[in-house]
């Protein structure tokens, strides 16, 4: 397995992968469009979705949808290690999504781009033949055929380690890519059984956009390139300054027509996000936090929709910073922290509750989930870290905090936004590591520079979140775990340990592949480099009558289906 070396992130970073990369939920801009489950004590099902789901026919034509973001990332390449949820967000706007889902996760091809998508074992091999639809075309008039897989299938795959990707898992057990009867059918075959290939070329990249490195690493940086696109809706205009990106509909688009005349997204700080909506400057916001959802619940001509949220908000430490080198320091810092705690810092005010999570791989409502923080022996426990910095040579004199070789025992926290909730979990954080002898300093940050900060890794501490867009989450456990990976930018991990991974993920049995990957996870909780917080809900206040958009769960939709109801 071959994985790019360069660190750097998404939880966004794609979503053709599975997973990506954005600021920790806070109630703030860009959380509305994230998608999720969790149980909670409002009665919600792990399979409740509420995003006012509507026939074409019911939904008028016209009209503009505006919404806000933390950021609109400079990367525009989903694909790419530095793309991020927010990425994500605007390529499904103007892009080929070969793939649907329901709310629960159930998979389905696009009709509007494929007319048939058949999946196999042949000797031992996963065979996979899409059919693609004759009238499907890039922007450019380039067809979408066999070269577009092929070239996704080239970068993705981790040969050529220059294609600074997100994640390799799965495209690199591909075979071969092949047109079948013409360039219109394209036969996937990967070298084994992989029995995640649903989670495969859900989105695809133009041939000119992976034709070399440079192209695919650079040509994306604040250049959106709709000629390299494909789908109802095109770009009309992009302000990197003013960090606004509009689509309006698609002339060369053959399916059936946007219902939007526009689709707007703002770059937002959280409070700006909330103002905004309550002077209908924008339709929907996020109000998964106590103040925000004061602040709408009394408001006229809105409703709130709520679901769990398939996604995680997590603690990582920096391996590489010279503090957090040895394991058994990082193992005292997620002892002294307080996961109880921080649910209720988060969820104060919502009437909401959740387990605390014990996987990065499944979620709580779904099979073969288990907790393998628990597992790992990771557990809230002052006394126990106090002990593991002591062996460690961290001692305790006469100040408030621990010292080693007249050095203080001190970690920069990056603290991304401006909401109340992220203040006061960073309060909170700080109170924890005090407890235990560690000073934590605070390095407030605006939503703005959420990529650039993470992915620079000039910090020790860092909260974040890992969004997922498919039930897959199996198949991106490498996306995790290994190192390198541009998910993972704690740098914990080893080269004997990425080998236990692709032994794991080579085994065809889904349940026993599932078992492994289990095993190995309490493994790499124990490195001390990510420890999950809470899932959390997704709580949305829009315009009454926006349909098929809400709190979806997994759900993606056909982008011209949303839109203002009859």
């Amino acid at each position: 397995m071959k994985i790019n070396t360069k660190a750097v992130v998404a939880l966004a970073a794609t979503m053709a992968l599975g997973l990506a990369a954005c600021q920790p939920s806070s109630g703030g801009p860009g959380a509305e469009e994230s998608k999720g489950p969790t149980t909670t004590n409002t009665g919600l099902a792990s399979s409740t979705a509420e995003w006012n789901p509507q026939p074409r026919d019911n939904v008028k034509d016209g009209g503009t949808l505006t919404t806000a973001l933390a950021e609109v990332s400079d990367q525009f390449n989903t694909f790419h290690a530095d793309g991020t949820l927010y990425t994500l967000n605007l390529w499904q706007w103007y892009n080929p999504q070969l793939a649907l889902y329901t709310p629960e996760g159930d998979w389905e091809f696009n009709d509007d781009y494929l007319t048939d998508v058949q999946g196999e074992t042949k000797d031992g091999k996963t065979v996979v033949t899409y059919t693609i639809r004759e009238e499907a075309t890039f922007n450019d008039g380039t067809p979408i055929d066999v070269k577009a897989f092929e070239a996704t299938w080239k970068a993705q795959s981790g040969e050529n380690e220059k294609f600074e990707t997100s994640s390799t898992d799965g495209y690199d057990k591909i075979e071969s890519v092949e047109a079948g009867e013409n360039d219109k059918q394209v036969i996937v075959t990967w070298g084994e059984p992989w029995p995640w290939w649903k989670g495969q070329f859900n989105q695809i990249l133009h041939p000119k956009a992976a034709v070399d490195p440079e192209t695919y690493n650079s040509a994306y940086v604040q250049d959106p390139h709709p000629e390299w696109g494909a789908g109802p809706y095109t770009v009309k205009s992009y302000d990197s300054k003013a960090g606004t990106i509009v689509f309006e509909r698609n002339p060369k688009w053959w399916g059936d027509k946007g219902k939007l005349d526009q689709r707007i997204f703002r770059a937002m700080e959280s409070q700006a996000s909330l103002n905004a909506f309550r002077n209908g400057e924008i339709d929907a916001t996020s109000v998964a936090a106590k103040d925000r959802l004061a602040q709408v619940k009394d408001m006229e001509g809105i409703e709130i929709r709520e679901s769990a949220t398939p996604s995680n908000s997590l603690l990582m430490l920096n391996a590489d910073s010279e503090t957090l080198e040895e394991q058994t320091v990082r193992q005292a810092v997620f002892k002294g922290v307080d996961r109880e705690t921080l649910l209720q810092v988060e969820f104060q005010g919502l009437n909401y509750t959740e387990e605390l999570p014990g996987s990065f791989m499944l979620f709580p409502w779904q099979d073969a989930y288990q907790d393998n923080v628990t597992k790992a022996g990771i557990n809230y426990d002052v006394e126990g870290a106090k002990k593991l910095l002591d062996e460690a040579g961290w001692t305790m004199g006469d100040g408030e905090f621990r010292q080693k070789d007249g050095k203080t025992l001190d970690l920069s926290f990056a603290v991304i936004g401006d909401s109340p909730t992220t203040k006061a979990r960073a309060a909170a954080m700080q109170k924890m590591m005090k407890d235990i002898g560690v000073k934590l300093t605070l390095d407030n940050k605006p939503s703005s520079e959420f990529s650039a900060t993470f992915t620079g890794k000039k910090w020790d501490f860092f909260i974040l979140g890992f969004s997922s867009s498919d039930p897959f989450g199996q198949a991106y456990f490498c996306q995790l775990y290994c190192n390198p990976s541009g998910l993972n930018l704690s740098g914990t991990g080893s080269e004997e340990f990425n080998k236990k991974i692709q032994e794991a993920t080579a085994i065809a049995d889904e349940a026993e592949q599932t078992a492994q990957l289990n095993e190995l996870e309490v493994e790499a909780f124990k490195f001390g480099g990510i420890l999950p917080l809470n899932n959390g809900p997704t709580m949305i206040a829009v315009k009454k009558d926006l349909a098929n958009y809400g709190a979806d769960l997994f759900g993606v939709t056909k982008p011209q289906d949303i839109g203002w109801q009859k």
